[in-house]
């Protein structure tokens, strides 16, 4: 008696084809992992992530829905460590210049630990693609339309990871000129994340700004027809 044999892992394409519907379980994995989704920033040093996952990852990313199909996102892998280095040190100097700017709430943020650059195993960089000219669904609203889009593209990408059990960590606080310069952006170009990526020891049972009661999550809202404070 042979046993079978092993079938290769379908693509999401392949999986869907046909317009498959999702089962119970399926549904109820997908809630699970939108509510164990969080904003990491311990990681475990020394650590690396599987090719193969990273690519899936990648590819989760560049599957999200864009305004006018344009897909503006664009994804950097920094593996130079001199030029993580650099990347850190920009995020160091503006944590420090936020701090600044905070009046007496700068020693608690201090504090915080806001990034995990020096310890994930990826460090991605998302930015915005110079302007193609789409007008589809953007004449209103160009710029807010590609920053959405990539946005959507970055949200794939971090239930992804969770669903793989890696923790991923979007980190805001760089000059993003600065930036863009430091990774020889073409002119039009905008950095927008800087998102470290990797193993990490457990996910924070609750946002670990809650935990640390530096802000405190908003209950779902739902206004009826129209702008409602008071509903």
């Amino acid at each position: 008696m042979t046993s079978a044999k092993p079938q290769p892992m379908k693509t999401p394409e392949q999986k869907l084809a046909g317009g498959e519907h999702f089962s119970l379980d399926e549904r109820e994995a997908l809630y699970r992992i939108i509510n164990a989704r969080r904003d990491m920033r311990h990681f475990l040093p020394g650590t690396t992530v599987d090719e193969a996952v990273l690519h899936r990852l990648l590819l989760a990313a560049h599957s999200a829905p864009s305004v006018g199909l344009m897909q503006p996102w664009r994804f950097m892998r920094i593996g130079d460590a001199t030029l993580r280095a650099s990347i850190a040190a920009l995020v160091d100097e503006e944590r420090n210049l936020t701090a600044q700017a905070l009046g007496e709430r700068d020693t608690e943020f201090m504090r915080l630990k806001v990034e995990g650059i020096r310890e994930c195993a990826e460090l991605l960089v998302v930015a915005l693609a110079p302007d193609d000219g789409t007008l589809f669904g953007r004449r209103t609203m160009p710029e807010e339309m590609a920053l959405c889009s990539a946005a959507c593209a970055i949200q794939n990408l971090w239930l992804a990871a969770r669903a793989e059990n890696l923790g991923m960590g979007w980190v805001s606080l760089f000059d993003p000129v600065r930036l863009a310069k430091l990774l020889n952006c073409p002119p039009g170009a905008k950095t927008i994340a800087l998102l470290c990526l990797g193993p990490v020891a457990e996910f924070y049972p609750r946002p670990m700004l809650e935990q640390l009661n530096w802000r405190q999550g908003k209950p779902l809202t739902v206004m009826q027809d129209g702008w409602c404070e008071s509903c």
